[in-house]
């Protein structure tokens, strides 16, 4: 806000947008504790942190939120895309079970021993001690979150994101990167050597559907929160400008190679801003 506020006060043109990003399994593990469905916390979460932003004046444009129609519009637009361009790959692999229930457990429900730095308390999709993604099938002595279980793992279908064919691209971009932080740079060219195929759907009932034909009815299945949440960005800015009534005043703000963007991130998502977003805006 601060931010903003002082490229406003330079006579720049701002777009400040954000929003609550409600499709993560913490969700899930919370509205679990709290014995309400994930729709009903993510709207409790919403209006009250709403009504924090506004009592502290913040300046956004637009706040938003994940379940609206026009981001899921969006989301699926960008998956098709990307899974017409030959970058969303469909793989067996394999998913978490609960032994007593015989429910899915996403992988946020699973915490073990990260089998790369061996750091404690690792989730099933990121060790935020080394940064590195995982799954939770790779996980040193997992266990579920829910109840301390040891979860068992079953072949399961998935939609992958092929981070390995991007690399090259993501090197090339990275490379042209100005004004990052040293640190946050080189982490994010480091982890390019270790890229792997990555998820873009799983085995959760609380999400954006599959926009693929056999799919997009599966209850059981949908796309992987951090595929969703780093497009809240774009689709947030078509809001904005449907609601300034010119349909296109996005543009000035993604198309424009003199527009600047701006993301203030935490160590723990990097990857998803370096990564993530840019491979699937390029694959695009």
């Amino acid at each position: 806000d601060v931010f903003a506020r002082f490229q406003r006060m330079r006579g720049n043109n701002v777009l400040m947008v954000s929003g609550t990003d409600e499709h993560g399994t913490p969700l899930l593990v919370q509205a679990d504790k709290e014995g309400v469905s994930g729709r009903e916390l993510a709207d409790r979460d919403n209006r009250q942190i709403g009504e924090e932003w506004r009592g502290l004046g913040l300046s956004y444009d637009w706040f938003t939120r994940t379940v609206t129609r026009t981001h899921y519009a969006t989301v699926q637009e960008l998956f098709k895309g990307l899974y017409n361009n030959g970058y969303m790959v469909k793989e067996t692999t394999m998913g978490a079970v609960s032994p007593s229930t015989g429910r899915t457990l996403p992988d946020r429900y699973i915490e073990g021993t990260c089998p790369i730095c061996n750091a404690d308390g690792a989730r099933g999709d990121q060790c935020d001690n080394c940064g590195n993604q995982l799954d939770p099938a790779d996980l040193i002595d997992p266990v579920s979150k829910i109840n301390g279980e040891t979860p068992v793992f079953r072949e399961t279908e998935h939609f992958l994101l092929d981070l390995p064919a991007l690399a090259d691209a993501l090197r090339t971009w990275l490379s042209t990167r100005e004004g990052w932080r040293p640190n946050v740079l080189k982490f994010s060219q480091n982890l390019l050597a270790y890229m792997l195929p990555r998820a873009m759907t799983h085995d959760i009932d609380w999400g954006v559907p599959v926009p693929i034909e056999g799919w997009k009815n599966n209850n059981a299945k949908k796309l992987y929160v951090w595929f969703d949440a780093v497009i809240g960005y774009l689709s947030a800015s078509f809001e904005w400008a449907q609601r300034t009534g010119d349909q296109d005043a996005w543009k000035q703000f993604w198309l424009y190679p003199e527009t600047n963007s701006y993301y203030f991130q935490g160590k723990d998502n990097i990857t998803f801003h370096s990564h993530f977003c840019p491979a699937q805006l390029l694959s695009y």
